[in-house]
């Protein structure tokens, strides 16, 4: 997923790409920790074009995915879906200069640097997806989990454990009272 800057110096140009999850480093790196499954490729149209001293693409990315609860642990699809804006800069020695402090404004959080005559957006494409995938899924926010005695899944049935409240190491403490 290269873009040739030649391409978009004059106009902005409509791209639009359809590749398998595998081809990207990243999201083939959480495929083999365990983080989800995609169940399908993932697919961006974007639009690039030069704007004073960089180049601008702005897009959306969607990618259908297979998450495991955190809570009942049973599998759920999702989809997920990104737009994002990023600024492309060329990268030259000028950028590089040392400074002890730099403040950073909203425009730096969303730009990377490039070389070359060709502008790569497979690591930027990626990031947009591995930031939408979340740390903790959940296949409803009505999720009951298992019951942490016999393990049932408590959106299908109930048991009838009992479970015992802990009394809380602080506990001692809620009836102190300070006096001045």
């Amino acid at each position: 997923m290269k873009v040739r800057t030649e391409h978009i110096k004059e106009a902005v140009r409509e791209y639009s790409f359809n590749e398998p999850a595998e081809s990207f480093p990243v999201l083939a790196e959480m495929v083999a920790a365990g983080e989800c499954r995609f169940t399908g490729s993932v697919q961006v149209a974007l639009t690039a074009g030069r704007e004073l001293d960089h180049y601008r693409v702005e897009g959306t990315v969607t990618v259908p995915v297979q998450l495991d609860c955190s809570r009942c642990l049973c599998s759920f699809d999702r989809t997920v879906h990104s737009e994002f804006t990023i600024f492309f800069r060329e990268d030259s020695a000028a950028n590089h200069e040392e400074e002890d402090e730099v403040e950073l404004g909203e425009h730096d959080l969303i730009s990377t640097c490039f070389s070359g005559d060709e502008i790569d957006l497979l690591p930027e494409i990626a990031e947009q997806v591995a930031l939408e995938i979340p740390l903790k899924p959940l296949c409803s926010e009505n999720c009951k989990g298992l019951c942490p005695v016999c393990g049932i899944d408590l959106n299908s049935g109930s048991c009838s454990c009992i479970i015992e409240q802990k009394q809380s190491k602080f506990a001692a403490l809620k009836d102190f009272k300070v006096r001045p």
